[in-house]
């Protein structure tokens, strides 16, 4: 299993869908599981963080039910804050393989979440904030995963969709012994080619 973490706009997503099409993964997005309930979208369109056990309640089923398929994992955006990280972990530690945070500075940042346009994104205090919130949860989730001797990578976000994907395919590579390529296509299926889209 293998966590994504980045900013808003880092293209954590995109990145994640890309890597689970190239190892034949599964990507598991916090949104999506939430969406697809159908249960939180008033929360959602508001902006609003779903209760952290609500969240742990559904990651873990959809974690449990991929793997019971047969699968391996990819999250992006869970655990997001120090409380979804500890009952993440005392749950799924040992299959952790390894943790990859985007660096992307906040200046692209600010162009991607312009080219998305999303409502929550214009306002430049609250991406400010957003990004602040996130940082601190990093910290603490990182010192979650560093006591439990879980590798945490660095990778470089700033380039074409490709060249980040091959960054990031190498590293996985490292991190998860017999991780096999299953196509070379990195841009296969349905696979977004721009960080604004």
């Amino acid at each position: 299993m293998i966590i994504l973490f980045g900013l808003a706009g880092s293209g954590k997503g995109t990145q994640g869908k890309a890597l689970s099409e190239i190892f034949g993964w599964r990507w598991i997005s916090v949104g999506q599981v939430l969406r697809e309930t159908g249960e939180y979208a008033e929360i959602m369109n508001r902006g609003e963080l779903v209760e952290d056990d609500d969240v742990n309640r559904l990651m873990g089923m959809q974690i449990e039910k991929t793997e019971a398929e047969g699968y391996d994992v990819i999250l992006d955006g869970y655990p997001r804050d120090e409380y979804q990280a500890e009952w993440f972990m005392d749950k799924f530690a040992e299959k952790i393989d390894g943790a990859i945070l985007l660096e992307v500075p906040k200046e692209e940042l600010y162009e991607r979440l312009a080219l998305r346009g999303r409502d929550d994104d214009m306002s430049k205090e609250s991406i400010d904030r957003r990004f602040e919130i996130a940082e601190q949860n990093f910290y603490s989730i990182f010192n979650l995963l560093e006591a439990k001797n879980i590798e945490i990578r660095k990778v470089n976000g700033v380039g074409s969709v490709e060249e980040v994907t091959n960054r990031l395919v190498d590293v996985v590579k490292e991190m998860v012994p017999g991780a096999r390529v299953q196509t070379a296509d990195v841009n296969g299926g349905e696979i977004e080619r721009s960080y604004g889209e």
